[in-house]
């Protein structure tokens, strides 16, 4: 699908311990898969006789100790708790607190949380944070006060503060318990999108590489705008040699814009476009199209949405443009997470360009987003019908089946998708996604030596992807453990693309797992500044606030988790 970036493959359970901290939604960052358990010495509070008392043989009372008193009195609030008697609660927690001699710590905490409970019970945040507060000093590694301070502190709206405590009470549990999870992903989502939202409209726009503009526009067969030069396009005399780009002498901005495509300088055609449209010149679809394109490469959707709109509306333009603007939109508003949208524009350039092989194919891709994966083998068939030698949605159909029945548990079937990869790479030994594809689905079936293979086939065909190196660095972390070999490739990766996102993506979530947070920090940080998208901004701020709040968490509790 079409959008500021081609899909990228998903990496499904091949990559559990390394990539579930790229995925949108996941808190794995706070410490993927930790097994760091803190035992806590908890002390067990057992009540006294039905009199609270103990008597000597003749019946005369003991005079019962400080101590004693304060359990009695919190042994009498958790009675008016259990009873919805809060207030009443309240006041022998309280009358607890006082009695219990400073020196036990322990029980002194116990009191506080208590005390706590019954204001969260009625929604007294502030209150909740403070006697959390008076409990967490005392002991440090008290999960109820930790959890219950991080839910008080959401309400009040300290998302910040809010994420430490929630990120020790992760660690200090393991990882073992869905609701603090629950919270943290919560909280990180809103950081995120609270941060890309300010962001996003101030960031300066940024071209991807001349690899990733080339990658992108390949993804599509029938789109006029990416298409060399044509004859009708320049005069003869401008032609050196056929066959050859040459300099465009005209005064139209739109094809001086396409000579600087076809010389992969990218920066100047923006401008070239927007001569074209404000002289309202003959190509001023072209143009409207080129350059919502090109804004949607440097993540400015809202200048890309109104150029788009107006093709879309040019009932006597070129039917291939309007197509294209469809899908291009259509793609903007899945990033957008509005899918409803997104399908209506793919439906009606289905509707307007029956026989464009690209709409089948980019609305494919759009359908296994949506996990709508038979009608998404439906749309590949129908461009693999228009476009026989298209070897690229031939691939992405065989991985749809491959998902299906990988999720599905049925061996069967996976091993005729694993079939089907086979024949794909035999008849279309050029395809380097259909080796990337294969090599993922290998990678979960644990094939990791002919997993390897794919992507050497893969570097072979494309050496300047760096998406391929990252992929081929986490198989190595997986299959072997080499974490040097790993980040070698990673850092392959940014040498070949200093503008490869997921590279600094991933090697953050690897420098989390080091417990190298500084730098983890670092490599989040250049990514966000490459986000194509405010959704991937977002997903790359929760990333960088998880990993800050394990500083936090380290610094003020000594907490972490087990690093490689």
């Amino acid at each position: 699908m079409a959008a500021s970036k081609p899909v990228e493959p998903h990496s499904g359970s091949g990559f559990p311990r390394w990539q579930l901290a790229l995925l949108v939604g996941t808190p794995i960052v706070l410490g993927v898969g930790a097994v760091y358990l803190w035992k806590r010495n908890k002390t067990k509070n057992t009540p006294g006789k039905s009199n609270g008392e103990r008597t000597t043989p003749e019946g005369t009372p003991d005079n019962s100790s400080p101590l004693d008193r304060a359990q009695g009195a919190k042994n009498k609030g958790n009675k008016y708790f259990k009873a919805g008697k809060y207030e009443q609660a309240i006041h022998c927690y309280t009358e607890a607190i006082g009695l219990c001699p400073r020196e036990n710590q322990t029980d002194l905490s116990t009191f506080y949380q208590n005390r706590a409970a019954a204001y969260e019970q009625q929604m007294k945040w502030t209150e909740v944070v403070q006697d959390c507060t008076q409990a967490v000093v005392i002991n440090p590694r008290y999960i109820k006060a930790l959890f219950r301070r991080a839910k008080a502190l959401e309400r009040l709206d300290n998302k910040k503060e809010c994420l430490e405590d929630v990120t020790a009470v992760c660690i200090l549990e393991a990882f073992q318990n869905q609701q603090s999870m629950l919270l943290a992903d919560k909280v990180l989502k809103l950081l995120g999108k609270e941060k890309a939202k300010d962001q996003y409209k101030n960031r300066d726009p940024l071209m991807p590489s001349p690899q990733f503009i080339k990658s992108y526009f390949s993804s599509f067969t029938d789109d006029i705008i990416s298409q060399p030069l044509q004859k009708g396009e320049k005069k003869d005399e401008d032609k050196d040699n056929e066959g050859e780009a040459a300099e465009v002498t005209e005064s139209s901005g739109y094809l001086k814009a396409k000579q600087y495509m076809e010389e992969e300088n990218y920066d100047k055609i923006i401008s070239e476009c927007t001569k074209e449209v404000e002289s309202e010149g003959r190509y001023t679809a072209e143009a409207l199209l080129l350059r919502a394109t090109f804004y949607l490469l440097i993540g400015n959707a809202t200048g890309a949405q109104p150029d788009l709109d107006r093709v879309i509306n040019m009932e006597d333009a070129n039917v291939k443009l309007r197509a294209n603007a469809l899908i291009k939109r259509g793609s903007m508003y899945m990033q957008q997470q509005q899918p409803m949208m997104s399908t209506q524009d793919f439906n009606m350039a289905a509707e307007i360009d029956t026989r464009n092989a690209d709409v089948y194919h980019h609305r494919g891709q759009l359908k296994i987003l949506l996990d709508q994966v038979e009608e998404a083998v439906g749309d590949f068939d129908e461009c693999i019908l228009l476009r026989p030698d298209s070897a690229l949605a031939q691939a992405q159909k065989c991985f749809a089946l491959y998902r299906q029945a990988y999720t599905g548990n049925s061996q069967s079937q996976v091993q005729t998708a694993m079939d089907g990869f086979e024949d794909i790479t035999r008849r279309f030994p050029k395809c380097a996604e259909g080796y990337a594809l294969y090599a993922q689905a290998l990678t979960d079936q644990q094939q990791f030596g002919k997993a390897d293979e794919m992507y050497n086939k893969c570097i072979d065909l494309e050496p300047d992807n760096a998406t391929t190196y990252v992929h081929k660095g986490l198989l190595q972390l997986q299959w072997k453990q080499d974490l040097d070999l790993g980040l070698d490739l990673i850092s392959k990766a940014i040498e070949i693309d200093n503008k490869c996102d997921f590279a600094y993506e991933t090697m953050g979530t690897i420098e989390v797992q080091r417990g190298n947070l500084e730098k983890a920090i670092d490599m989040f940080n250049k990514a966000i500044n490459l986000a194509k998208s405010e959704m991937e901004m977002a997903h790359l701020y929760s990333l960088c606030d998880a990993a800050y709040a394990q500083t936090e968490v380290a610094r003020k509790y000594g907490l972490k988790p087990p690093t490689l």
